[in-house]
């Protein structure tokens, strides 16, 4: 099974990761059909072919995805939107 990982350090306060989170999240569903479901300060997607789950805790945003075999074929690209999305709003 195809993924990736991405962790990305952050500064800014708690509360503005946890509205950056839930933007990226919404916007996976938006474009991917996905859906997410938070527990505390991670949250998990699921939707064809992809399941993954993001966390932020100790200065730390932690991105995991697995993706069947259809969805790997889009791997690259969905690394990259996820990775620009947290380059553009976790400071």
């Amino acid at each position: 099974m195809a993924g990736f990982k991405i962790t990305k350090a952050y500064t800014m306060p708690k509360e503005e990761v946890r509205e950056a989170a839930e933007g990226l999240a919404k916007s996976l569903e938006r474009q991917h059909g996905v859906r997410s479901r938070w527990v505390g300060d991670s949250v998990t997607i699921k939707g064809a072919g992809v399941d993954g789950k993001m966390s932020f805790h100790d200065g730390l945003i932690d991105v995991s995805v697995r993706l069947g075999l259809l969805a790997s074929m889009f791997e690259r690209v969905l690394k990259e939107e996820v990775q620009d999305y947290l380059d553009t709003h976790v400071s």
